[in-house]
């Protein structure tokens, strides 16, 4: 892993709860819980491709769909 460092400083007189909300959303900013999620078990090239595969067609299958309130014609039937 490389070695990505975030810090937060506590301002005077803030709360230490509110640091660490502050630390928390530069890590997930930075995408490093992410990384450390994905490394605390290996995963298999091949199960990363297929669950890869998998994202895309489901992310797909999502923009797919038709906003709601939209009408879709039918080009199936005769139209006069």
């Amino acid at each position: 892993m490389a070695s990505t460092t975030c810090e937060v400083k506590l301002r005077r007189g803030e709360p230490v709860e509110k640091g660490l909300r502050r630390l928390k959303k530069l890590l997930d900013r930075e995408g490093i819980l992410k990384e450390m999620r994905g490394r605390k078990h290996f995963e298999k090239p091949g199960d990363k491709r297929r669950k890869k595969q998998a994202r895309a067609r489901s992310r797909a299958v999502r923009d797919s769909r038709m906003p709601p309130g939209e009408i879709r014609m039918s080009s199936n039937r005769d139209q006069n």
